[in-house]
């Protein structure tokens, strides 16, 4: 039996309107947004990077790769923030809401992937 996926996206694109669960999966909220347009979505923002990983990867995006090793490191600390996000993917589609413009070097992705690998589990 195929599990419903768990997918990606920027949040200032058109939300979906199918009963996906969406996760709003920043620490900030997105600039601009308002609560109103983000109504039925769930901020998870406990999953988010730490402060301080958020800060640092800013500064220097060329350390991708250890930024996702401090990232999942932290989600391995967190099982709480994000254990409800797997039992929800469980049920329904799951989209992962960023704000960031890089699309494939965030921490949805990273996420994404993380979550995935717990659910087979």
């Amino acid at each position: 039996m195929t599990q419903p996926a768990i997918t990606v996206q920027r949040v200032y694109e058109p939300l979906p309107e199918d009963g996906q669960a969406c996760f709003l999966v920043d620490r900030l909220w997105p600039r601009g947004m308002s609560k109103e347009k983000l109504a039925h979505v769930t901020w998870a923002k406990d999953v988010a990077p730490s402060t301080e990983l958020r800060e640092w990867f800013h500064k220097d995006p060329e350390q991708w790769d250890e930024f996702r090793r401090r990232y999942l490191a932290e989600l391995d600390a967190n099982h709480a923030a994000w254990e409800p996000i797997v039992e929800a993917s469980k049920a329904h589609p799951v989209v992962l809401l960023f704000s960031s413009h890089d699309t494939e070097h965030n921490n949805a992705a990273v996420l994404r992937d993380y979550l995935m690998k717990k659910r087979r589990k």
